[in-house]
């Protein structure tokens, strides 16, 4: 697996433009509602988490597909200022790229309206046949299940590790099969398995795939495998501005960990630090902080 001097984690997934407004309280009517706050800042799983990783020192890469159009190149612009590489995206002629409208209530919660282009290629004939060179991680969403089942499949050749972010419930369960380690949302976890608890779900989950695997439930914290046993770490208590990207974050932050070679205790605790401090700030992806932030905050939490 990776060593301990790496640091470098290849995404792949989904990235998009999030138009973001704070309101007192989520809409249930069809009325006019005003916005106490609004922020346009890049979002998606894929690319919250590449920006992460770079925020947090490390080297990152983002494999994407966007339209050929104004907005995707504004969505990789703000990327790649972040210090991602965006040289493994591609944008397709005549299709649009994805956009998110979303809401923010005054407790942090989150509702989110998302636009993509279902007719952009599924086909994987473009990724690369082998593990891109200077990587020690791949980190994929469920956006793109192909492709992402596709570099876990070259990462795991490499004996690298291949982090998956099952922010929902997958089409095909292959990529589990394909990951080294899955990390699923509650919300996913009760999709696939029927059960309410966490706990219980995690370790349903890890009896039918077999591979470290985390159920991530907000603010009661992450469960996680460890050999036969389900283990609790608690998210830390801090005051909830915002938890857009908080998961996503959450995700890129624990694939950097391991592939700096923490164990998965500590890259757990780590992410879990990163993607609290996330939701103390308003505006998605611009309130993930930088590496000096985390460490001084692990200092005060310890």
């Amino acid at each position: 697996m990776a060593q301990k001097d790496s640091n470098s984690v290849l995404c792949i997934g989904i990235a998009v433009l999030d138009y973001v407004f704070q309101v007192d309280s989520i809409p249930t009517k069809p009325e006019k509602f005003r916005s106490s706050n609004m922020a346009v800042v890049g979002g998606g799983i894929a690319a919250n988490a590449a920006v992460a990783i770079a925020r947090q020192g490390g080297k990152a890469g983002l494999i994407t597909r966007l339209g050929n159009d104004a907005l995707g190149r504004s969505i990789l612009e703000e990327i790649a200022a972040e210090g991602v590489d965006v040289s493994g995206a591609k944008c397709f002629e005549g299709h649009r790229s994805p956009l998110s409208c979303i809401l923010v209530d005054k407790d942090g919660e989150r509702m989110i309206v998302s636009y993509s282009d279902n007719a952009i290629s599924e086909s994987t004939d473009w990724l690369p046949t082998t593990m891109p060179a200077g990587y020690d991680c791949v980190l994929g969403d469920t956006r793109w299940e192909a492709g992402s089942t596709h570099l876990f499949r070259l990462a795991k050749e490499r004996g690298l590790y291949a982090v998956l972010d099952a922010d929902r419930k997958p089409a095909k369960p292959d990529i589990f099969h394909a990951c080294s380690h899955a990390a699923i949302s509650m919300q996913a976890a009760k999709d696939m398995t029927g059960l309410q608890n966490a706990s219980d779900a995690a370790n349903a989950l890890r009896k039918i795939y077999g591979c470290w695997l985390a159920v991530t439930n907000g603010a009661e914290g992450v469960y996680w495998t460890h050999g036969d046993d389900i283990v609790l770490t608690p998210a830390f208590k801090v005051s909830v501005v915002d938890t857009l990207g908080a998961g996503d974050t959450w995700h890129g932050a624990f694939a950097l960990g391991l592939a700096e070679g923490m164990g998965e205790a500590q890259a757990v605790r780590y992410a879990s630090a990163v993607a609290a401090i996330k939701c103390t700030r308003f505006g998605g992806r611009s309130g993930v902080p930088n590496r000096k932030e985390v460490e001084q905050f692990l200092v005060e939490k310890s």
